[in-house]
């Protein structure tokens, strides 16, 4: 079926075109601009915002979480440390009421190293609720990637590779800021000889660094992107410069940084175009926080934001919300997307500079060139918000439709509010 949405404005993942009329069949954009084409069903967007589908660029997920983001907006997920990679995702890429993903698998860590401090003794994942594995041999079983020596690391990459991870995660964390100070911890040499492998296998890299000095050893070691931000402590013109000359990207994740400190999502949960769309266990989960790192300053959070991008560095909009376990606390799946969105603004971006951080920035950064724009021949990964989120970010909450692979989600629209 051919689809015409007509008198919109268009915000195209980079900028808000003159055009306002876009057209999709099937699962395809066939033209932006233009008139609509005869016989094409007709949605009326006056008074509307055309989007790209949203990013959530640091999420862990299932296919419960996955419908849920889809309700707001975000058609893809990256996840940073899960069991969606590329064998288990079969029933996920055809299934238009769920998100996509894409997944990194188990991130390279010691043993003992986090995230094993989060999970009970003995835990091993198994593939996600619902997995149901492509045709052919049976599947092996996730690989956990414990590493403590730089041959270890690098003998786990191919293995990775071979098990679907779409880009390789590497743990830099001693635990501090998660309050399990004295975790084992990747030495420089390990994460060097680990990150030049992937690399050298064509690979995209990311390190989970949530300290300065962490931060400082994913640079050194020629990491593609930092998936968490520091919070330790302020920035210094030093480590925003190394961070820029290194080309990475960052993903500050700041809802999960305030949530670290002690702040609730509940200015999030009180907003009822947020709360007509989760249960009372997110909306709980939502109102808590995870308050391990109270000695943090979101303040110094939001000024590394600002220095980083005003420094060059290509920001993307990630939430590091989980499977409601109790130690997320303060986010919820797509919404929280939404208040990152309003955090990055809040810390000087300007509301088109963090809309491109959920749409444009991560596609490119991932390599979808399928997605993340507006433009004819990509995927119809679509959201259709009321008001200008391009000069008020909170309008991206407003929904009025969405699709994913130009199938329209039912049930999407949130209800008239003033």
């Amino acid at each position: 079926m051919t689809t015409a949405i007509v008198d919109a404005r268009i915000f195209d993942g980079h900028q808000v075109l003159d055009a306002n009329t876009v057209v999709i069949d099937g699962p395809t954009i066939t033209a932006v601009g233009g008139r609509p084409p005869a016989g094409a069903e007709i949605v009326d967007a006056a008074g509307a915002t055309l989007l790209p589908g949203l990013f959530d660029a640091h999420v862990h997920t299932s296919t419960q979480s996955l419908a849920l983001a889809l309700r707001f907006g975000v058609t893809t997920h990256l996840e940073m440390q899960g069991t969606n990679t590329r064998d288990n995702r079969a029933h996920i890429e055809n299934d238009d009421t769920l998100a996509d993903v894409r997944s990194s698998g188990f991130g390279i860590t010691p043993p003992g190293g986090h995230p094993a401090e989060l999970f009970p003794p003995g835990f091993r994942p198994g593939p996600p609720p619902g997995a149901r594995p492509a045709a052919g041999p049976p599947q092996a079983p996730p690989v956990m990637p414990f590493s403590t020596t730089p041959q270890e690391a690098v003998a786990f990459i191919p293995r990775l590779i071979e098990t679907g991870s779409d880009y390789i995660k590497f743990m830099v964390d001693d635990g501090s800021v998660e309050g399990h100070p004295g975790l084992p911890m990747l030495d420089q040499a390990t994460l060097d000889a680990g990150v030049a492998e992937a690399r050298r296998r064509g690979m995209l890299t990311v390190a989970h660094a949530l300290t300065v000095d962490a931060t400082r050893m994913a640079i050194d070691a020629g990491i593609g992107g930092l998936v968490h931000l520091f919070m330790d402590r302020p920035h210094t013109p030093e480590i925003i410069e190394r961070i820029a000359a290194s080309g990475a990207f960052v993903v500050p994740c700041v809802v999960l940084n305030a949530s670290m400190t002690g702040i609730t999502g509940a200015e999030l949960a009180d907003d009822p175009r947020v709360a007509s769309r989760l249960d009372s266990a997110w909306m709980d989960t939502l109102r808590s926080s995870f308050d391990h790192y109270p000695q943090g300053d979101i303040d110094d959070v939001l000024a590394s934001v600002k220095a980083l991008h005003d420094a060059g560095v290509d920001i993307l909009a990630g939430t590091d919300t989980s499977v409601p376990f109790p130690f997320l606390g303060g986010l919820a799946h797509g919404a929280s997307v939404h208040h990152e969105l309003q955090y990055l603004v809040r810390a000087g971006l300007t509301p088109v500079q963090a809309l491109r951080a959920a749409t444009s920035t991560p596609a490119r950064r991932f390599g979808l060139t399928d997605r993340g724009r507006i433009a004819e021949g990509l995927r119809a990964d679509l959201l259709l918000v009321d008001g200008d989120p391009t000069t008020t970010i909170g309008d991206t909450l407003n929904t009025r439709a969405v699709w994913r692979r130009g199938t329209p989600l039912a049930g999407a629209a949130i209800p008239h509010h003033a």
